[in-house]
């Protein structure tokens, strides 16, 4: 039976919505999911609203963008995982209020500075085109790939939106011993997020990485995901058995956005095992 614990639906950056993710899952058999958006829970309570179907396990989640530990600097993706939240914690909930505002807030930076260079794009058009959706930088891109300005979405990361591109505009982020309090102080479980998109400043071993974050209360390690290599997999299901962490994985599903990425199977050969949910559904 195979499972995906990173999903994003309409609630952030996915294309598809929480409801239609709990049909994608049951079409495709797979065994137990996460929602898991960007900062915030919006997409496990709707789900949670939808009604989760009985052959389906379902885990409440978010994916929260946090600084590295100023005792390992890293730059690149770092985010926490979090399985499990009671969905109304108060301290949570404000937290990714502010979360929400900050990436909302970047966005008309990042237009004005396209419009500069030529590109003609609103956030007027933004939000006729992606509703209720957390806009971001993924939907800005798809935009400018609908208006031609770009041939992938990709291509308008690499040489726009990227970090130290024309428009970009860094976001604020929580530390990362907040957002593992957070997380565990609503119930959760936190996880750190695909270790291998992180590039250290540096030469400190990864190892290093994760005695400070087991320190700060982190819980467990995301070994299984589509852009990791077999050795570090291997890697990061040895050093999370080493420090005793839980195991997790997902597809880090996002719809169209990602089309090379399907739920459950990422590019076609890609699984995560059941048992680690059960370990995982065990713990909270």
């Amino acid at each position: 039976m195979n499972i995906d614990l990173h999903i994003h639906s309409t609630a952030s950056d996915g294309t598809a919505s929480p409801t239609e993710i709990l049909h994608i899952a049951r079409k495709l058999d797979i065994a137990a999911i996460a929602i898991t958006d960007h900062d915030t829970l919006a997409g496990s309570k709707e789900a949670m609203e939808a009604g989760i179907p009985e052959s389906l396990h379902f885990l409440t989640g978010i994916e929260i963008s946090a600084n590295a530990p100023r005792a390992y600097p890293c730059s690149g993706s770092f985010h926490i995982l979090g399985y499990g939240m009671r969905l109304d914690h108060p301290a949570l909930n404000r937290t990714l209020e502010v979360l929400q505002d900050a990436r909302k807030n970047r966005n008309p930076g990042m237009i004005e500075r396209l419009n500069r260079i030529g590109m003609d794009i609103s956030l007027t058009e933004l939000a006729e085109t992606f509703g209720k959706s957390q806009i971001g930088r993924p939907h800005i891109a798809r935009l400018m790939m609908e208006k031609g300005f770009v041939s992938s979405i990709d291509e308008a990361f690499d040489l726009y939106l990227g970090q130290g591109k024309p428009a970009y505009i860094g976001k604020y982020r929580i530390e990362c011993d907040r957002a593992i309090a957070m997380i565990l102080e609503a119930g959760g479980v936190p996880v750190l997020a695909h270790p291998a998109l992180l590039k250290p400043l540096s030469k400190s071993p990864f190892e290093d990485l994760i005695r400070i974050l087991k320190d700060m209360g982190i819980r467990g390690v995301e070994v299984y995901y589509p852009e990791h290599t077999p050795h570090q997999t291997r890697l990061y299901a040895e050093i999370a058995e080493r420090y005793d962490l839980l195991m997790t994985g997902g597809t880090d599903f996002h719809g169209s956005l990602k089309p090379d990425i399907q739920m459950g199977s990422g590019k076609g050969d890609f699984s995560v095992p059941y048992l680690l949910y059960e370990k995982l559904a065990a713990s909270i």
